[in-house]
């Protein structure tokens, strides 16, 4: 696993800035983000996750990993739809699996490419394939990218934290909406170049065991 070498940094600047992520990191003093590296699998795995419980997706990834012991798009695109769905996933999921491995296959999605790519040229190439729209696309950035400024106004936990810490319990439904997003920006810009570390904190004050994607 890969840490981010500017976690340090990040840790303590935000802890200056903001006197609540202050309070939080010093709860989770041995905890940080870590990339597992290969993008592909990153972002098969998001696919298989969506919409079913971790228990389950874990099992239908398991089931995928015995089809395709070096999974890559190459083994991806040999196997039959029947195959891949016998590992658990929907027709739609298969269809969407195959989209991804054939982006990655011609060189549509060309993962030597995102480091001199901007977040937001990454989201919209990403944001291409079918079945990754844009939370997605920032997770993977958070996750497997490790880039330090990212915030996902789609993502209940975090909207969650900050109504929990910030807003007086504002519910989230209200944060969703253009106003509340507006509101998550303004709170934001004190994060600023932080904000993936930010948000990291604050999905730890909500459940202290970080997800592993």
């Amino acid at each position: 696993m890969t840490r981010p070498h500017y976690w340090p940094r990040a840790r303590r600047a935000l802890a200056a800035a903001d006197p609540v992520l202050a309070r939080i990191i010093r709860r989770h003093p041995r905890v940080a983000l870590a990339s597992r590296g290969d993008p592909f699998c990153t972002l098969a795995r998001s696919i298989v996750g969506q919409q079913i419980s971790v228990k389950a997706a874990d099992a239908v990834w398991l089931r995928l990993l015995a089809a395709c012991p070096q999974l890559s798009p190459a083994a991806v695109l040999r196997r039959r739809a029947a195959t891949l769905r016998g590992c658990g996933l929907s027709e739609r999921k298969v269809e969407y699996l195959r989209d991804l491995a054939a982006h990655f296959a011609d060189g549509h999605v060309d993962p030597a490419a995102f480091a001199t790519m901007s977040d937001e040229a990454i989201i919209e190439r990403l944001t291409g394939i079918r079945g990754i729209g844009r939370w997605t696309a920032e997770m993977f950035l958070i996750f497997n990218l490790l880039r330090p400024n990212v915030l996902p106004l789609d993502d209940l936990g975090l909207l969650k934290a900050i109504s929990l810490h910030y807003l007086d319990g504002t519910p989230t439904r209200e944060l969703l909406a253009r106003q509340g997003r507006e509101r998550v920006r303004q709170l934001a810009l004190a994060w600023s170049p932080w904000a993936s570390v930010a948000t990291w904190y604050l999905w730890r004050s909500l459940d202290p065991v970080p997800v592993e994607y």
